[in-house]
């Protein structure tokens, strides 16, 4: 938390300055991606003692050991998804609701997933978008009442996407996640064809960690 209490037009030169410094430098190319995030008031969605640093190119901590992404990280997730306007978008991890209010400006329909009950009831009073649904469910299960959906987006690291919920994404949908790998996380999208699904990594970058997505146990024979 800083001493300083800063203005709507303080808010909106950092905003402009994040787009300027963080995403057009960073491979961050969808104009549609930038425009929004360009106007979603990200200072919004984070804690009241966080606002005056909600546009610093690192993750934010929130509630409950949790976090928010620093922008770039959902700027080339949200890029690399290539979103189209009547894309139904499934988002794992909503936390406060950013995302998704990003999201709204992107795609048709936008159904938000989150397991932490405070960060969901401060994510729909941030967001009145008759675009977003909000669930609140495990993050691992997905939201299977909506599928199939165009787009899912999990907005933070996991060890593994489960089946379960590539099962929810349509074929020829997209899947955009960060991955964990030996300790590193890397940005990486799949796609769901008739031969099945992969991932395939595009960028080595600083990504939060999600709850619930260890890669399962291989068995193995006692010697």
């Amino acid at each position: 938390m800083t001493d300083s209490i800063q203005t709507r037009s303080d808010f909106e030169a950092m905003r402009h300055a994040m787009v300027v410094s963080q995403l057009r430098t960073s491979a961050v190319t969808d104009p549609r991606v930038v425009a929004a995030m360009g106007d979603v008031p990200r200072e919004g969605f984070v804690p009241p003692a966080q606002a005056d640093v909600a546009y610093r190119d690192a993750p934010l901590p929130l509630a409950g050991g949790r976090a928010i992404n620093a922008p770039l990280i959902t700027g080339r997730l949200l890029t690399a998804a290539e979103i189209q306007p009547t894309d139904r978008v499934l988002l794992i991890g909503a936390a406060m609701g950013y995302a998704a209010a990003v999201l709204a400006r992107l795609a048709g329909s936008v159904v938000a997933l989150e397991e932490d009950a405070t960060l969901l009831a401060a994510a729909r009073d941030a967001i009145v978008d008759a675009k977003v649904t909000f669930v609140e469910v495990p993050l691992n299960a997905g939201a299977a009442d909506g599928a199939p959906y165009d787009v899912i987006v999990i907005d933070g690291a996991v060890e593994s996407v489960p089946d379960t919920i590539v099962g929810q994404l349509a074929p020829g949908g997209r899947l955009a996640t960060g991955l964990v790998d030996r300790g590193v996380t890397r940005l990486a999208l799949g796609r769901r064809t008739g031969g099945g699904f992969g991932l395939i990594d595009f960028a080595d970058l600083d990504c939060i960690v999600l709850p619930g997505f260890a890669r399962p146990k291989t068995f193995q024979f006692a010697r």
